[in-house]
Formats: structure tokens, sequence, C-alpha cells
């Protein structure tokens, strides 16, 4: 096996990591990752960069967003790569989002097996139906979906 070099090509980092370079580029200009110029205007990353993308291709299939990614990123000194404190200390800090979001996603399962809100004939049954507006009282959105630490039925 060949020894990966300690700067690499936006290609070599595309191939290595699966992100296309369109995406690289893209989040270089947010700040999600760093490199270096050539002389002749080429990028180079440090191959370090490939746990950054990892970090940051986890943490998008846990659901967060870019911007909460670069949140978490920019606590780290001198934008250096997570280490495996760095994730146990920021996934604790997102473990309560994502116990809300569990919660809404098995609200939202369970109340659309018998009904997905289409109109039919099963509107007395169906948890979406918001007769006569009663649920207004709860502010905007379907409070029967929301996670109950949002405010959820």
């Amino acid at each position: 096996m060949a020894h990966l070099p300690v700067r690499l090509t936006i290609g070599q980092v595309s191939e290595r990591s699966g992100i296309a370079r369109t995406t690289l580029r893209f989040y270089e200009e947010r700040g999600l990752i760093h490199s270096e110029r050539t002389s002749g205007n080429q990028r180079r990353y440090h191959r370090n960069t490939l746990r950054r993308l990892a970090f940051i291709a986890t943490a998008q299939r846990v659901g967060l967003s870019l911007g909460q990614i670069q949140d978490a990123l920019s606590t780290l000194p001198d934008n250096r790569t997570p280490t495996v404190s760095d994730w146990a200390r920021l996934s604790e800090e997102w473990r309560n989002e994502l116990e809300a979001r569990i919660d809404a996603l098995q609200r939202l399962r369970d109340r659309l097996t018998s009904c997905i809100g289409c109109g039919c004939l099963s509107l007395k049954d169906c948890h979406l139906n918001n007769h006569d507006d009663v649920l207004a009282s709860q502010g905007p959105g379907a409070p029967g979906l929301k996670p109950a630490r949002e405010g959820g039925l």
C-alpha cells in the first residue's frame, strides 16, 4: 500500500473521501476545511483534512446542518482536526437535539400509519385533523407532530 503524502491535491482528497470536488470547494468557502496554495495557485490539503471530512459527513448523517457543524468546528483550537475527546464532547451537546428529532419522527410514524392526511372518510379518527381549528392556540405548525419538548401533543 502506498504511503499517503502529507499534502493532497483536491483530486486525491475527493477520491479518498468520496466527496465531489465542487463540495470540497464549497466547504472551503464556508471555512469547514482549509487548503494551502502552491506557487501555481493549486489547492493542497493536509491529509488530516480527510478526518475532518469524515467528521463533517458523520455530523450530517446525524442530521446537523452545515452551520451547526461549522459552529462545532470553530470551537477547536487552530482549526485542528477533531479528536476522539472532541467528538465525545460535541456529540454529547447534540444528544438533546437528536432525542427531540427521534421523538418527532416516532410521533410522525405512529400517527401516519392509519392516516396520511389525504382527506379520506377517516377524518373523525385522523390525528392530523384540526376540527374547528382548536389547535390554533398551540402556535404555528402541526403541534401533533412536534417533539414533546417543543410543545407537541
